[in-house]
């Protein structure tokens, strides 16, 4: 008997660097999304349900150009992160105008998720391994979490700079994340403006991660002390990564580290996206997404 498991897709993001809605980008030869295939591999790779988190601003346009192609697949719910959706007791700043986070954006999902899920970026191609081993592990019914991290050197562009979240890892589980604002070309920028060259093969996370239900109590506990102290600055953000390292710093989780090889593809900038349609395309042409 199969394990019920949800796929959380945060989707209520706009994207600076591209200068657009990337999450709504036509990208397969009918107009899908990239998470259009990530829907795709995780169906098949066990998952049966999708919540997408998005914003009341661009809820008609990505029911009907993602939601309606969508449905007809899997079972699917909607939850929606706006600034104005805090735990009781917090009253949101009348300029804050930047959305609070991925840590907030998994909490609006508290109430949704009743199963062991996994959590991707919306305009992120994960590729097939990477739902195969994120499905498993979550089939193990272990307590504790899991990730799955990328080789840095399948995870860049050739446009620009990109972030990633450089893993520590010990035997196969998560000890740290050092979050690299300016990488290129496998070298970062360091505090004093040096560039620092990095192994190609270091395991890079991509925000693909797995959780059970009971994450959202450590979610809800992080929020509430981020807001405490930083409700009234502007620009501060709540991040998921950094809910995790909490969990992992306080002993109360562990987070094993599953690795994809294959190469992840991304439109960061809008120079990415001719690549990323020539690769699909490619994948498509294979055989590999039938139904496209």
């Amino acid at each position: 008997m199969k394990t019920d498991a949800t796929l959380v897709v945060m989707a209520a993001g706009m994207g600076s660097r591209f200068g657009g809605l990337k999450q709504l980008e036509p990208i397969g030869p009918g107009g899908e999304a990239l998470l259009d295939f990530s829907v795709y591999d995780a169906k098949a790779a066990g998952f049966n349900k999708v919540v997408f988190i998005i914003k009341h601003a661009i809820e008609d346009d990505f029911k009907r150009i993602v939601g309606s192609r969508i449905e007809k697949m899997i079972d699917v719910e909607y939850v929606f992160q706006e600034t104005d959706i805090l735990p009781e007791g917090f009253v949101c700043p009348p300029d804050r105008a930047k959305p609070w986070g991925t840590g907030h954006a998994v909490w609006c999902c508290r109430n949704a998720v009743k199963t062991p899920f996994a959590v991707i970026n919306a305009d992120d191609y994960y590729g097939k391994s990477a739902f195969i081993q994120i499905y498993n592990r979550l089939c193990e019914d272990k307590n504790d979490y899991c990730m799955v991290g990328f080789r840095l050197k399948n995870t860049l562009t050739e446009n620009g700079s990109v972030s990633r979240g450089v893993c520590n890892i010990e035997n196969g589980v998560l000890k740290s994340i050092t979050e690299r604002t300016e990488i290129s070309d496998c070298k970062y920028k360091n505090e004093l403006g040096e560039w620092v060259a990095l192994d190609e093969d270091t395991v890079v996370s991509m925000n693909m991660w797995g959780f059970t239900p009971d994450v959202f109590n450590f979610v809800e506990r992080d929020l509430v002390a981020f807001l405490k102290e930083k409700i009234d600055v502007p620009k501060a953000e709540f991040y998921l990564p950094a809910i995790v390292s909490n969990v992992i710093a306080r002993g109360e989780k562990q987070v094993s580290v599953l690795v994809a090889e294959d190469k992840w593809y991304g439109v960061t900038y809008k120079e990415d996206k001719e690549g990323v349609v020539a690769a699909l395309s490619q994948k498509i042409k294979n055989g590999e997404y039938k139904d496209f």
